[in-house]
């Protein structure tokens, strides 16, 4: 029995990392949208065995040279038809400065028609107050953000790019302000929103941008799940871009610049949140039922005599890291149809905000 597509015929390119096991970077992200109904090109950044949470892989990295070669040979033979570009994991900042040249050429490329290529940036930096990569990758990053039209940073990221220390809700509001004004960004999600490592619940805050620059923020809040997850960032993006090409087609804007909204849509009915929604419906059922999985497996490598706790430390992360890898193929009812649960907020571009306490130059990131 055929399925409908999601969305209207839609080609993507996709610059992120490999693995052979699992699912981060292309190997979650090509899937998911294939399974929605893309066309995925996709191009990778490395090719690992494995992903870093296990603390050991082998495989090797693209170099930029690589990249814009491969992108080179795709121009060559006219492969460059894209509608989306997803970029996420750049291993350096030469890499990271390879993805903003073919980006910028495929927005190029698009200038005369509106609406007809969107880049999605997902600035792969680090997470929880750590780098993953050289600090030279950050500057690197704030370099293409003008050039994007949805960017989706973590909370540490959003740090880094607005250079805005974020504690509070109030600070990532006025971050996410600076952002949409200092770089003309048209739509930004900051992800894994949490100022209390005890709090029950994660957040979602996005905005798209009125003409003028300001803000139209929402949040969404979801159940904290007790488990390290790989590769959610990279299915978080993967959905929001087919979650966002529908909710934008439903609203005729895939012919206007960066599918902007008309200014007198409140934050609740952006297209942008209203995708946000279903793809953290989506995420949140497969999540639940990869920890429930992961629960019984490591229940049964116990076993009565305790052998897992026999274990020594680097085999037992080992087969934690394993048993918590995201269940992703045997869940594709819940990427088709999410659960529509959480709810978006709207937040005033002010929200909490106290002028006399807010970041000063010395109180800023960096």
């Amino acid at each position: 029995m055929s399925v409908e597509p999601l969305v209207p015929e839609t080609k993507v390119l996709a610059i992120a990392s490999h693995v052979v096991y699992g699912h981060v970077g292309n190997t979650m992200a090509a899937f998911v949208m294939q399974t929605l109904g893309c066309e995925v090109a996709a191009l990778n950044t490395v090719h690992y065995s494995n992903h870093l949470g296990y603390k050991q892989s082998k495989g090797t990295m693209t170099s930029a040279d690589e990249i814009s070669e491969l992108y080179a040979g795709l121009k060559l033979s006219y492969l460059t038809d894209f509608d989306v570009m997803l970029s996420g994991y750049a291993p350096n900042a030469e890499v990271v400065g390879a993805i903003g040249a073919i980006g910028r050429d495929l927005k190029l490329k698009a200038a005369t028609k509106a609406g007809s290529f969107f880049w999605v940036l997902d600035p792969v930096m680090g997470d929880e107050g750590r780098l993953y990569v050289n600090e030279v990758v950050v500057p690197a990053y704030k370099d293409l953000l003008r050039n994007a039209d949805l960017i989706l940073p973590n909370q540490f990221e959003a740090e880094l790019l607005s250079e805005i220390k974020i504690t509070t809700l109030s600070e990532l509001t006025y971050a996410i302000t600076k952002l949409h004004q200092d770089h003309r960004i048209p739509h930004i999600i900051v992800t894994s929103v949490r100022f209390d490592s005890s709090s029950p619940v994660i957040s979602v805050v996005g905005s798209s941008s009125q003409v003028d620059g300001s803000a139209r923020l929402f949040k969404i809040d979801v159940p904290a799940l007790d488990c390290f997850f790989s590769g959610t960032g990279d299915m978080f993006a993967a959905l929001i871009v087919v979650r966002l090409r529908e909710a934008v087609s439903r609203e005729g804007l895939l012919a206007t610049n960066s599918w902007r909204s008309p200014d007198e849509v409140n934050a609740v009915e952006l297209p942008l949140a209203k995708a946000t929604e279903k793809v953290l419906g989506s995420m949140h059922a497969i999540l639940e039922k990869t920890k429930i999985a992961r629960d019984a497996e490591l229940d049964k490598m116990s076993g009565p005599q305790g052998a897992l706790e026999k274990d020594s430390v680097k085999r037992l992360h080992l087969r934690k890291t394993k048993a918590a890898e995201v269940r992703l193929v045997r869940n594709l009812e819940d990427l088709r149809k999410p659960d529509t649960r959480f709810r978006a907020q709207a937040l005033s571009e002010t929200e909490g905000w106290n002028p006399a306490k807010m970041p000063r130059p010395t109180d800023q990131v960096g």
